[in-house]
């Protein structure tokens, strides 16, 4: 087993008891010397930064799994890793009560720290308590937002481009569906949770933006792709929006000559929703017994080739006789 991505100290001593472990974190910046050392091994853990695909997977011919430690999908080839039958091994839920906790914290510091136009003509902050809040996908964290936000008085809408309104998860999860353009009207806070797919690549685009309550704030833990960064740019300058979160931002997006470029209420953090101690400890556990579970489970699969020595050859005699 080949670790690239840093582990718990005892999940990393659990699983040396269990296999044959090689910890090389360096390897991550290092692709060429990365797939030579794939190429024995059965399972590894790799973080986000390494991309999963065809070209990693010929180098690794006896691979049959692959750990990644944060939830997301993002530098994976997954049509690849069939064919390869190449499992992989995500942590989906591991993250969702730290990425809970940085939305709500992400909502209060935006609503009240950019200020509104009272009735009295002052400006202030506003309160979650008062808010409509929309949840855009519905994962983990959705689930665990749709506690939190009422206890403030939130009320909480949703909207996932992969479920019906009426499928029964909305009422098991206690979010009010909506289509969504009435969740961009509806809303003064905006929650991007969804998991990124090419299909959903600019999905906050012109036609849903134009149509955000005035006022909103947005935040996003999702892929930055997912919000078109010329309409986002717009809306921001126009003042509909008045501020954005981005927990992780495609490079090169802010820079000199790009849309976003110089816009205040832009605010970027590198990837902190679902880093916590505790979210990583969750998360190395759950990776490391379902690799310890699938390497048990699943034997080897035989070699190609058979050696043979000269015992193991026909007889040419024999063959005479049975022509």
């Amino acid at each position: 087993m080949l670790i690239v991505e840093p582990l718990e100290a005892e999940v990393m001593q659990w699983l040396a008891e269990r296999h044959a472990v090689h910890y090389a974190p360096d390897l991550a910046t290092e692709p060429h010397h990365l797939r030579e050392a794939l190429h024995q091994v059965q399972a590894v853990v790799l973080p986000p930064s390494v991309a999963v695909d065809a070209t990693l997977l010929r180098a690794a011919p006896r691979l049959r799994v692959v750990g990644r430690m944060s939830g997301g999908a993002e530098n994976i080839d997954a049509e690849a890793c069939r064919a390869a039958r190449v499992e992989v091994v995500r942590s989906l839920t591991a993250t969702a009560g730290a990425e809970a906790e940085f939305v709500v914290g992400g909502l209060l510091a935006m609503l009240r720290r950019v200020p509104v136009l009272s009735s009295d003509g002052m400006l202030v902050g506003r309160e979650l308590g008062c808010a409509t809040v929309g949840l855009i996908g519905i994962t983990p964290a959705a689930k665990l937002l749709a506690q939190l936000l009422p206890a403030f008085g939130t009320r909480v809408v949703g909207y996932d481009p992969s479920l019906h309104q009426s499928d029964p998860i909305w009422a098991q999860w206690g979010i009010e569906p909506v289509p969504l353009r009435e969740l961009m009207e509806l809303s003064d806070g905006v929650a991007l949770l969804l998991g990124f797919f090419q299909r959903y690549r600019g999905l906050l685009g012109e036609r849903v933006l134009g149509f955000a309550k005035p006022g909103q704030v947005l935040i996003c833990i999702g892929h930055s792709a997912l919000v078109d960064d010329a309409a986002l740019a717009r809306v921001l300058q126009e003042g509909r929006v008045l501020a954005t979160w981005f927990d992780s931002l495609e490079p090169g997006l802010m820079d000199p000559g790009k849309p976003l470029h110089g816009l205040a209420g832009i605010q970027v953090t590198p990837r902190l929703s679902g880093t916590t101690k505790e979210s990583r400890t969750r998360a190395a556990w759950g990776v490391a017994r379902r690799i310890d579970e699938l390497l048990a489970a699943t034997p080897e699969p035989p070699p190609e080739f058979r050696s043979t020595f000269p015992a193991d050859l026909p007889d040419p005699a024999d063959e005479l006789r049975w022509r």
